[in-house]
Order: structure tokens, then sequence, then C-alpha cells
């Protein structure tokens, strides 16, 4: 096993240090359940009715976030020990094959185990190497050449649009350090919890419009091209610049543009995995 890249030297986990690992572990399963359980938002999944997906509900995403906690877990172990990048593909490559037997072959929660999965792991890291380091700052210095060097998939929905729109996707972004949570949804969830004191979902779905509103969603260009992005930023721009959950009559009107998005077979998984992350990036600082 390498040494990470700082001057640190790795070094084992101790035995009782499992515990924090299983709770790491829980959270980010949460994480990606709170998202579900986050309504109204446009297009997605959620407790309320299945959004622009014929082949997903609550129900199958609850199992995806459940199989995947043990290897939140792994990953944070693996983060601790200073692993490096092929290392932390092999356990969430593993974590894809239990989401896909769990939800019976549906690609639920795909994006989310990369992005979760490096945050666990700068989680772990943090513990043993850099109490006072971001999550975020971690993994871009820890294993951004292994995130732009490696080997991802190829025929996944989001490779084929970047490779198609020019795009870095997924993998700049977790290279890049996550910008978009750490400059655009995190000051958004902190927005909407001052605009909604005591609404913890008012703030999760402001701080899901700002992402709408910035993110290049993989989803949204594989579903409906550059004009099913562009129709989407503008919707959820227009819903920030009258007051985001500020205003009195904010949820009927993200009711309505979830409609609007169900009715264009539009959905912005990207965004809602990058939501999930949030939420635990937040409960992690």
């Amino acid at each position: 096993m390498s040494a990470p890249h700082s001057v640190h030297t790795a070094v084992p986990v101790a035995t009782g240090d499992a515990i924090d690992a299983a709770t790491i572990g829980r959270v980010a399963s949460m994480c990606l359940k709170l998202e579900v359980m986050t309504y109204p938002k446009p297009g997605l999944v959620s407790h309320v009715d299945n959004g622009a997906h014929d082949d997903m509900n609550a129900a199958l995403m609850y199992r995806s976030a459940a199989s995947l906690a043990p290897y939140f877990s792994q990953l944070m172990h693996a983060g601790a020990n200073g692993a490096r990048m092929p290392e932390l593909r092999t356990i969430g490559l593993a974590a894809e094959r239990a989401m896909m037997a769990a939800t019976e072959g549906i690609n639920a929660h795909r994006g989310a185990i990369f992005g979760m999965g490096l945050l666990c792991a700068a989680a772990g890291f943090r513990e043993v190497f850099e109490p006072a380091g971001t999550l975020g700052a971690i993994v871009a210095r820890e294993w951004a050449d292994g995130i732009v060097g490696g080997t991802g998939t190829g025929d996944s929905h989001g490779a084929l649009v970047c490779r198609r729109f020019n795009l870095g996707g997924a993998r700049k972004q977790a290279a890049s350090g996550f910008p978009a949570i750490y400059r655009c949804a995190l000051p958004a969830l902190l927005e909407g919890e001052s605009l909604r004191p005591g609404d913890a979902q008012a703030a999760r779905v402001h701080a899901l419009m700002r992402l709408i509103a910035t993110v290049d969603d993989t989803n949204l260009l594989y579903r409906g091209g550059a004009d099913a992005l562009t129709f989407a930023r503008e919707q959820a721009s227009g819903f920030l610049k009258r007051g985001g959950v500020g205003q009195p009559a904010w949820r009927a009107s993200v009711i309505a543009m979830h409609q609007a998005f169900v009715a264009r077979r539009l959905s912005p998984g990207g965004c809602a995995d990058l939501l999930a992350m949030t939420l635990f990036v937040r409960r992690m600082a």
C-alpha cells in the first residue's frame, strides 16, 4: 500500500474505529434516503411519486441506499489507511454489484456511489492524517490523478453525454474538490435554513434548486439534450430569483415545476446525488 500524496505515513485503523466506520456508512446511506424523502423536487423520485421514472420508486431507492452502507464504511476504512484510487475503485465496483442485486438490475445510485464513496474515503483519511481539512479538498489533493486518469464506466449515460457535449462530468467535479457542493449547494442549504427555520425539507429543496440552476447535469442532457438543460436551468433560476423557498407559495411553485419536468420526462439525477453528498458534507463538518 502506497502512502498518501501528503507526507503522512499510512497506518492501520485500530479495531475500535470500526464503530466510527459503521457510523459513517449509516450517515452516508441516510443522506441518500433524505434526498428521496425530499418533496417537492422537479422530475425526481420521492416518497410521494416516481417523478419522471418508470423503473424506480421510493422503496427501490431506499433498498439501494441501505445496500450501500457497508461499502461506504469500507471506503472510510480504506481512506483511513491511505488507500489509492485502485483500491477505492475496487470497493466502489463491489458496491455497484450490491446495489444492482438490491434493485434487481436498476441503476439507482451509481453516480452517488462514486461521489459519496470518495467523500467517505476522505472522512477516513481526515480522521487519521488531516483533522482540519475539508473532505472536498482531501479528495482533490489525494485522488485527483487517479480520478481523471482512471478507467471509468465508458458506456454509462454520464460518460456518453460527457463525450458528446465535451464535459468533465462527475470526474471533473470530484477531481476539483466538488465545487458544486462547497460553492453552490452548501451555501444554498444554509440560506434555505435561514429562510425557513426548522423546515429541513425546504432547505434541501432550496439547495437542489441552486444545483439545477448551475450544474451541467448529465441526466438532463441524456434525456433531452441541451434544450432540456436550458429549460431546467431557467426554471430553477426563476424560482430562486423569486425568493426560493422564502416566497409564500414556494411549495406550489415547485410542484408545478415538478409536473412540467415529468411531462418532459426530465430528471436531474446528478443534482440529486450532489444534494445527498451536500447533506453528508454538512453532517461531517
